[in-house]
């Protein structure tokens, strides 16, 4: 049985997702009105995971996320409108140590619940088995970035590889999902203004969070780091990131590669996809000027593009287990002998650098 903690403060909204994870028969359900009070049940009940709501009176989300990742560490979902103020706030959720986020169904609860069912049972049955991380926050973060790390610590050695076919021409291609925006700003945030390939970059989010997400990821990177909302011709030391439940590819406009933000496509489970940005990349490029990085996240999404693209040339990197915070997407590309490296999030911007220098 899963245990799980629901928080919010609407009676409303705690009956509706009690009855979803009941229904499952493998849930044990408890509930809190506000941050105080889930603070007092996850003392008692000790749950496995936290679904817990951002504007609560007395506590609110933000701050009892705080004291829970202080006090007693554990995965907690964020279940957030479609506001754009909400979209800030929990974007920093995800910062702080959410394991991932569900938005809150527009228009009256208990008619459009179901449309959440599939995606939050899913995302708490994910976010049981996740690994979750102590956080920085957004300004230390940045005092980090102007002040510099120190020295890196040695990366790991990688399979010998032939040197890239033009270090000037050619295109990084990451997919990930639940942990991701940690999992990126420590990837991105170690890679240069001046990197020679674009980075193209396919998050599982809603489409209410991207936005604000490319935004804040600008202000912590090097790389100038954009949404995709219309076609875009791509540039070097650029990082582009795919529109929320929408998917991206890459085609060839007037002679110039572009990302392009096309509809969701039914064939594929989440979206932006990654297998579909894969696939599209593979279309305009040869193999050995694509390189394919997979990040954590649950389920499988592009693992059999990223195999297939190793087979042909490419290079691939699957981040390791003992960082990711829910070791799915990695572990099915490293399964079907799609990795060339398998490194921790924090070397995998270094390896990057290794192949293209």
């Amino acid at each position: 049985m899963v245990k799980v903690l629901i928080v919010d403060d609407s009676a409303l909204m705690r009956r509706c997702l009690r009855e979803i994870f009941e229904a499952e028969g493998d849930f044990e359900v408890a509930l809190a009105r506000n941050g105080r009070d889930a603070l007092e049940q996850i003392e008692s009940f000790r749950p496995d995971v936290v679904t817990l709501d951002v504007n609560m009176p007395e506590m609110d989300g933000l701050t009892c996320l705080g004291e829970v990742m202080a006090r007693d560490p554990r995965p907690v979902v964020m279940v957030s409108s479609l506001t754009a103020e909400g979209a800030e706030v929990t974007l920093e959720a995800l910062a702080l140590g959410a394991v991932d986020v569900v938005q809150k169904p527009d228009g009256t609860v208990s008619l459009h619940i179901n449309r959440i069912r599939h995606e939050l049972v899913a995302k708490v049955r994910a976010a049981a088995g996740a690994r979750v991380r102590r956080a920085r926050t957004l300004a230390r973060r940045l005092r980090e970035q102007s002040g510099g790390r120190g020295p890196a610590r040695p990366l790991p050695a990688s399979r010998p590889l032939p040197p890239v076919r033009s270090a000037t021409h050619g295109l990084i291609l990451i997919g990930v999902s639940t942990g991701g925006p940690r999992t990126l700003e420590e990837v991105l945030s170690r890679l240069p203004a001046d990197l020679p390939w674009p980075v193209l970059i396919a998050q599982h989010m809603p489409g209410a969070f991207t936005g604000v997400f490319a935004q804040r990821m600008n202000t912590v990177c090097a790389l100038k780091v954009v949404e995709v909302g219309k076609p875009a011709a791509l540039q070097p030391g650029h990082a582009y990131i795919a529109r929320g439940d929408a998917d991206m590819v890459v085609e060839k406009r007037l002679g110039r590669l572009t990302a392009v933000p096309v509809p969701s496509d039914d064939a594929h489970l989440w979206h932006p996809s990654v297998e579909r940005l894969v696939t599209s990349a593979m279309r305009q490029l040869p193999a050995d000027q694509l390189i394919g990085v997979m990040l954590t996240g649950m389920g499988n999404d592009g693992a059999a593009v990223m195999t297939e693209l190793r087979r042909l040339g490419g290079r691939t990197i699957a981040e390791d287990e003992s960082t990711a915070v829910v070791f799915g997407m990695p572990a099915d590309l490293i399964r079907r002998g799609g990795a060339d490296a398998v490194l921790p999030c924090g070397d995998i911007a270094g390896q990057i650098l290794r192949w293209l220098s």
